[in-house]
């Protein structure tokens, strides 16, 4: 997908074809990775940048070939793209900490807690 015939943008069924995925698996992964947004004409249709098929090509890898799941995939994407936030460790030297995946992992740990602090579902009769 490079090369000369590299075009501004390409239509979900070109991306399609040329990833090997099928076009329900693109919007699917469009709500799971935040920063996978392709542009939509002004009738809806997805149009794809060079920037996003290498977001996606990046995304099939990870998926099909590293053996990550959607939250592995997505954690990884995201440590490697934003921007790291200061944080002390507990010697009290400063450590890199990546803000929205600190974030993410509050959000789960709320869940469990939330799943363990609920009262026990007793079985019916």
């Amino acid at each position: 997908m490079s090369g000369a015939d590299e075009k501004p943008y390409r239509s979900i069924r070109e991306v399609s074809e040329s990833l090997g995925v099928k076009a329900h698996v693109l919007r699917y992964w469009e709500t799971q990775f935040p920063m996978l947004r392709p542009r939509k004409s002004r009738s809806g249709v997805r149009m794809y940048r060079p920037k996003d098929l290498e977001l996606l090509q990046e995304i099939r890898q990870l998926l099909y070939q590293r053996g990550f799941t959607i939250a592995g995939a997505r954690r990884k994407l995201l440590a490697e793209r934003r921007p790291m936030d200061e944080a002390t460790s507990a010697e009290g030297a400063p450590v890199r900490v990546e803000a929205p995946l600190l974030r993410e992992i509050r959000k789960e740990l709320k869940a469990l807690r939330a799943m363990l602090e609920a009262p026990p579902i007793r079985g019916r009769r």
